[in-house]
């Protein structure tokens, strides 16, 4: 992404170069923490380091002391400290995530084609790289903050800040959240899960997009029993074809490094988003109880997403061996999986655009990444990442949302009304486009009785990698929602759940996403309502029973229930690390956990 950075739109502007940690301090390389260079778009800083969409704020409640804001200098090139000053260098911490913060920012900027905005409402995000003395780290809507703990305990302290898996997630639930804030919603098992496993896909891929993290690690081995490392054989540069196929990829970049982090930094420090590839794909694992919970259910789509990410490098380096010899070159093993890995990151990212504004499921999300990549990058020819995905999914029990073959969303059979529409302001004023759209509300199967929101409208600028290509879209949310009685619902195909009762307010939220392009015809309508008075087919009305039952169920239609509101807790949990247990309204789930958080 750094090379796309230089050649892309944002090749006038100046850029600085800065050495950041490249996945974690406890994992080293000959004793010394392992660092990567990173490029972002230069800008003139105030003093934290504060820009126009981070301000770093390194104050410490537990101590109740604030660091003194950084300034960075207006050298081009900024390097890290040397590796045995780098834990105990707070003003680097604050540089670290300054930089990694908006290097995730512009990485979904490039994908995107477009600004983007945080889901704070604000433009700067704070950022507290020493927020307390806890195992936790969180994004949080009402603070307008990113906070990052840090415990002492164990033979070296741990700063969940200086993290880059973690700094990237955490960025991630900021910058979903600002492309769709219904996501926070209470609704299926699925929505809550995507938030997790989109960040923790996001963060995974950050890293490997780096090839100086590959190429250390890809040679290197699961302990021996004794607990020593071992190496294979690298003779100037080549390793063994046996060293990288598929399971030993997993064992070494992906499962190896979370038991380097165990035998760090203790059970507080598992890195349990690389134990996700390892999950056994099974087509009923999100039937199963204990994958009703986040973080545990986004895994099943990290393993997804992961696995299809191994089987595209696993080929590719059994192509860069000749037939008659049994040795590949480490640095063109880790080149390909670093380009392979930023090309799915970008597949993730843009699939955000193609997805329902409300009520997304896993499914949802597949034909999003397959529809919205085949958009822009045609040919698939090269490391075919689409049919890997869709292959890799289904092995988990997720398949495309749509019925086409290639499980892309199917373009509308109709096309709008567009009498009196003015193209120019169907990209700017949402007021235009809700005109536009109330025009076609038969067309757009829009139910009259609910309240119509135009939430967003976003132009979109994107460029194809195979001919430089330019592919304008415009991207419009636009939702419903309808407040009922329980006593109300069977007019529209549901029964009250039980132990609703009658009078208890149920709030239906729904809606469509719809892609125009450049002319301002629709290219697609990415369908999820709201349920209509005797009009709802039988499936959807199934499908609505089932959300219904899941948030009774799961108390979320308590009045004031939403996902970021509980994300602190959540992580909190995830880092903790114990054994608990997860309430139903009569029913246990166990979700007994090891990992902490990544």
């Amino acid at each position: 992404m750094d090379a796309l950075l230089r050649e892309g739109a944002m090749a006038t502007a100046q850029l600085r170069r800065i050495q950041v940690v490249a996945q974690d301090p406890s994992v080293r390389m000959d004793g010394d923490i392992v660092t990567a260079w990173i490029t972002i778009p230069y800008e003139d800083l105030e003093p934290g380091p504060m820009g126009y969409a981070v301000h770093v704020v390194d104050y410490d409640a537990s101590t109740q002391s604030m660091y003194p804001p950084v300034r960075i200098p207006d050298d081009d090139v900024l390097p890290a400290p040397p590796s045995d000053r780098i834990l105990g260098d707070p003003a680097f911490h604050a540089v670290n995530a300054y930089a990694l913060v908006m290097r995730t920012l512009h990485r979904f900027e490039f994908a995107l084609g477009r600004r983007v905005a945080w889901g704070t409402g604000g433009h700067q995000l704070k950022v507290v790289p020493h927020a307390f003395e806890q195992a936790n780290a969180y994004y949080s809507e009402d603070a307008e903050a990113l906070v990052f703990g840090y415990v002492r305990s164990g033979r070296t302290p741990t700063y969940f800040g200086l993290s880059h898996d973690i700094l990237v997630h955490e960025t991630t639930h900021a910058l979903i959240d600002g492309l769709r804030d219904s996501f926070t919603e209470p609704s299926s098992p699925d929505q809550a899960a995507l938030h997790e496993g989109l960040a923790d896909i996001v963060s995974l891929l950050s890293v490997f997009s780096l090839p100086e993290v590959l190429v250390p690690f890809i040679g290197l081995m699961p302990t021996d029993p004794d607990g020593r490392r071992r190496r294979s054989a690298d003779r100037e540069g080549l390793l063994d074809k046996d060293v990288v196929t598929k399971e030993r990829l997993k064992g070494t970049v992906l499962f190896g490094l979370a038991d380097e982090l165990r035998d760090e930094a203790g059970e507080a420090r598992v890195n349990a988003l690389r134990r996700s590839v390892l999950i056994e794909p099974a087509k009923d694992l999100l039937d199963r109880f204990e994958f009703e919970e986040p973080h545990r259910r986004g895994e099943v789509l990290v393993a997804a997403v992961l696995n299809a990410f191994i089987d595209a490098w696993a080929d590719r380096i059994d192509g860069l061996r000749s037939p008659d010899s049994r040795l590949v070159s480490r640095e063109r093993v880790a080149e390909e999986g670093a380009t392979i890995a930023d090309l799915l990151l970008t597949m993730a990212i843009r699939a955000i655009d193609y997805t329902p504004p409300i009520h997304i499921e896993f499914g949802d999300y597949l034909s999003a990444v397959l529809t919205a990549d085949r958009e822009v990058r045609t040919d698939d020819s090269r490391y075919e990442l689409r049919r890997r995905l869709r292959e890799s999914c289904a092995r988990y029990g997720i398949v495309p949302a749509s019925s086409a073959a290639d499980g892309t969303w199917m373009p509308p059979s109709a096309r709008l009304a567009r009498s009196g529409a003015h193209f120019s302001s169907l990209q700017n004023d949402r007021t235009e486009m809700f005109r536009l759209v109330w025009a076609n509300r038969k067309a757009l199967r829009l139910d009259p009785d609910a309240f119509t929101r135009i939430v967003s409208l976003r132009p979109a600028f994107r460029v194809s990698p195979e001919d430089g290509f330019h592919v304008r879209e415009t991207v419009v949310e636009c939702t419903q929602y309808l407040k009922l009685a329980a006593s109300e619902l069977k007019p529209y195909g549901l029964r009250v759940p039980e132990g609703m009762p009658d009078d208890h307010e149920v709030v239906f939220r729904g809606g469509s996403t719809f892609i125009l392009d450049e002319y301002g015809d629709l290219k697609y309508e990415v369908y999820n309502p709201i349920p209509t008075r005797g009009r709802s087919s039988a499936e959807r009305r199934a499908r609505w029973q089932r959300r219904l039952d899941y948030l009774w169920d799961n108390g979320f239609l308590d009045r004031g229930a939403t996902l970021t509101k509980g994300l602190p807790a959540l992580h909190r949990e995830r880092a903790m690390g114990s054994s608990r247990t997860r309430r139903r309204r009569g029913t246990t789930i166990p979700t007994d956990r090891e990992e902490a958080w990544s």
